[in-house]
């Protein structure tokens, strides 16, 4: 007969992830110990001792407390289902003295370490059954960052950023002449400190952007179309039951300021699920939503309303730049989704097309900011508001269009927006040690989804349009050794194989050329009728398919009409592609970046900031 079971719950605020080479003891992976170790069984009387350590490193990824060990940890025993007693109490003894003293090992590199430590002696356990130890350590953490940047390049994954390096960054002889800005942030994926999030529903595996906003903003799991609620059986979409945001707690609790950047309308579901509770994600839309219309809520000029509130109001690139830093502010630069990276500097004379002035005056939104100059201004903004009360600020920053132009199986356009995420987040790091703040603020990179997108071979585009019939024009793309190299990263007629390192116009980190005739032949795994022929859509973002007859989309005959046809794997009413399951990889930079390695689930994201910010009470 044995008492079936000690089981451990170190219930500390935070799980410390670990990336170490071997583990120093083995019953102790984490800073708080608790020998018996978890899973002991003990025959009914048999007597052990119960010895308990809270560690504090002073180096290495687990650092903490500047080596202080918590000397007020408490620990209890729970019979089943019933309350947890103090442990000296439960075994009718007296609490132990408190032992402390230093030492040090080898982790990945030498780390010294201070514990505080208590042992009871000659214990037993008198009835059999299962029993939980409960240590507590650490309750009150405080901040380990004072700002936080959450970069969110919306549905891109790893085999995004693999062709976005192939295409904007040279390699000479299978080697990479520069790397993308997420290849060497501190923490990140696909090495010995992977770190992935896996993206399910709540009652679906395949995520929205509304609900994976929701998990990474609040910690919960919810339904697709769900903004921070969880949807429940009224018509109502605004009464089901609510949880608060990571923006909304950090308002709450550090009482210091917050931004929401994105390149999509600003009440698309990655910037809403900031502070928006619905159980309908589509109620939302861009500038047109803001000037006074039919379509505006009670026909109110919000502009107005924004700044009778104290928001200075910048309607293009020109008034964003003349913008201070001490007020509010509230940028509107298009309606709908902006232009893209690839039309705003390859393409301009695209952006003369559409009444997208976000003036409503009927114009084009000629004079656009990208994702790098309105994500600087709203760190200076943000910086210089915490400043009076030594707050902290809290941002995010979306790519949108990454997603969105993976959807109509644009994927030039998605790699050129991922690509100005890069080169964002390369400028956001040099603009944060210009102003100081590098060392207290932490940057977190990843995607609320994937798509199921990959480069396969390459393509001779040129001979590809040559070719008559589908059949000949599928003998263009190379797979393997025939795959070659593209080139991108050579000037227009040089051979893709020149080793020269050269410049476009965009400057370093961006292709030299973006049509080139050696192309990357890539495909996407959930797709409408379409055809493909890889070459830009240079006046404008591709429509793959058309409505031929109600809910019914084939083919449109004006997309890449050199192409060759490729068979929808979707339902005929989709017109473009869909998310995928894919796990996406996360990035991390400053303190705290150590707790993002590891694979976990988009909530703990929330929980991760939280902690990290010391936002628990």
């Amino acid at each position: 007969m044995k008492a079936s079971g000690f089981a451990l719950l170190a219930a500390h605020l935070v799980a410390f992830a670990s990336a170490q080479t071997f583990q120093r003891l083995g019953t102790c992976p984490t800073l708080g110990c608790v020998f018996p170790p978890d899973q002991t069984d003990f025959l009914p009387g048999q007597y052990f001792d119960i010895r308990l350590e809270v560690h504090a490193p002073t180096s290495g990824p687990e650092a903490y407390g500047n080596g202080t060990a918590d000397e007020n940890f408490s620990f209890c025993i729970q019979k089943g289902n019933g309350g947890c007693t103090d442990a000296a109490k439960f075994f009718k003894t007296n609490a132990p003295a408190l032992e402390k003293w230093s030492f040090t090992f080898v982790f990945t590199f030498a780390s010294s370490r201070s514990y505080s430590h208590s042992t009871m002696l000659q214990l037993d356990f008198a009835i059999s059954g299962d029993y939980t130890a409960k240590l507590s350590y650490y309750g009150s953490r405080g901040r380990k960052a004072k700002n936080a940047i959450f970069f969110i390049g919306d549905g891109m994954t790893q085999n995004m950023i693999t062709a976005a390096r192939l295409i904007g960054h040279k390699s000479i002889n299978g080697k990479y002449q520069s790397l993308m800005q997420m290849d060497t942030m501190e923490a990140l994926g696909h090495s010995s400190t992977a770190s992935s999030q896996m993206t399910h529903s709540i009652d679906s595996f395949i995520t929205d952007s509304a609900n994976s906003a929701t998990a990474l903003y609040s910690g919960k799991k919810s339904s697709v179309n769900a903004l921070n609620v969880y949807a429940d059986s009224s018509k109502d979409p605004f009464d089901d039951p609510k949880f608060e945001t990571m923006f909304e707690l950090f308002k709450r609790v550090r009482k210091g300021p917050v931004g929401v950047v994105s390149t999509a309308n600003v009440q698309d579901a990655t910037p809403a699920a900031q502070c928006a509770h619905t159980r309908d994600r589509p109620n939302r839309g861009g500038a047109e939503y803001f000037f006074a219309s039919n379509i505006t809520f009670n026909n109110t000029d919000w502009y107005n309303e924004f700044s009778s509130n104290g928001y200075k109001v910048a309607k293009s690139k020109t008034e964003l730049e003349a913008l201070g830093n001490k007020d509010k502010a509230l940028g509107i630069f298009s309606t709908g989704v902006m232009a893209k990276w690839l039309d705003r500097n390859v393409y301009p004379d695209n952006l003369k097309t559409g009444k997208t002035s976000p003036t409503g005056d009927g114009t084009a939104a000629t004079d656009q900011p990208g994702l790098k100059d309105i994500t600087l201004k709203a760190i200076d903004i943000l910086n210089e508001r915490q400043k009076s009360k030594n707050t902290g600020f809290f941002m995010m920053s979306e790519a949108a269009s990454i997603d969105k132009m993976m959807h109509v199986l644009d994927y030039d356009r998605a790699l050129g927006e991922l690509l100005e995420l890069d080169d964002t987040i390369r400028a956001t790091i040099a603009h944060l040690k210009k102003l100081g703040i590098e060392d207290e603020t932490l940057i977190v990179v990843t995607a609320d989804h994937g798509h199921g997108f990959d480069v396969f071979g390459g393509a001779d585009t040129k001979y590809l349009a040559q070719q008559s019939n589908d059949r000949l024009k599928r003998k263009a793309v190379g797979t393997y050794a025939n795959s070659g190299l593209s080139g991108y990263q050579v000037a227009a007629g040089s051979n893709p194989q020149n080793a020269t390192i050269i410049y476009g116009d965009q400057g370093p980190n961006f292709p030299v050329q973006w049509n080139p005739r050696y192309a990357y032949a890539a495909g996407f795994a959930a797709n409408p009728d379409h055809r493909e022929g890889y070459t830009v859509n240079t006046s404008g973002p591709r429509l793959p398919a058309t409505a031929q007859a109600s809910n019914d989309y084939t083919t449109n005959p004006a997309d890449q009409p050199s192409g060759f046809s490729v068979g929808g794997t979707l339902p005929p009413s989709s017109s473009q592609g869909v998310h995928s399951l894919t796990d996406v990889s996360v990035y991390a930079n400053g303190p705290g970046a150590e707790e993002f390695r590891g694979v976990y689930n988009s909530p703990d994201i929330f929980f991760k900031f939280a902690d990290i910010l010391g936002l628990a009470n």
